[in-house]
């Protein structure tokens, strides 16, 4: 069973890892390989994702000492992204995550979360009572991507 924690800095290289694997198995269900290759060209610099993590509301899912999942929360209510490992997908551990991201805003005093939810992800916001505002094109390595602008009322 997986619990939620705050970030640490010893997670940016398996976050790094997660985000680049999920995309490259679990997105490929609704994205092409040339998709996933312009969203997720090579595994991330851990350096740089932890200078981004550790100034947010970066939560983990930890499942045994392993990252099984994670989520930033941005001071503004965006939730910029939360993945889970492609084994953890299914098992409840994005709805811990998403709970704990809610449960983070409230504290925080925000209103709304919104974000961007890929295809794959669109139906797991869905279940969890985001409603989409809009459906984006937004280009990665000049490779049209489509994600969905969605928000949730706290």
């Amino acid at each position: 069973m997986a619990v939620v924690r705050d970030y640490e800095p010893g997670d940016a290289e398996s976050i790094c890892h997660l985000f680049y694997e999920t995309v490259r198995t679990v997105n490929l269900g609704d994205y092409s390989s040339e998709q996933v290759r312009a969203w997720a060209p090579e595994i991330p610099d851990p350096a740089a994702w932890h200078e981004r993590m550790s100034g947010r509301h970066t939560l983990v899912a930890d499942e045994g000492g392993e990252v099984v999942g994670f989520a930033e929360l941005e001071e503004s209510g965006h939730l910029d992204m939360l993945y889970c490992r492609a084994d953890a997908v299914g098992r409840g551990v994005g709805s811990l995550l998403c709970a704990a991201v809610e449960g983070r805003a409230r504290n925080l005093g925000l209103a709304r979360i919104s974000t961007e939810a890929c295809i794959t992800a669109r139906p797991f916001f869905g279940r969890h009572r985001f409603r989409v505002l809009r459906r984006n094109t937004v280009w990665r390595g000049g490779t049209a991507l489509t994600n969905f602008s969605m928000q949730k009322a706290l």
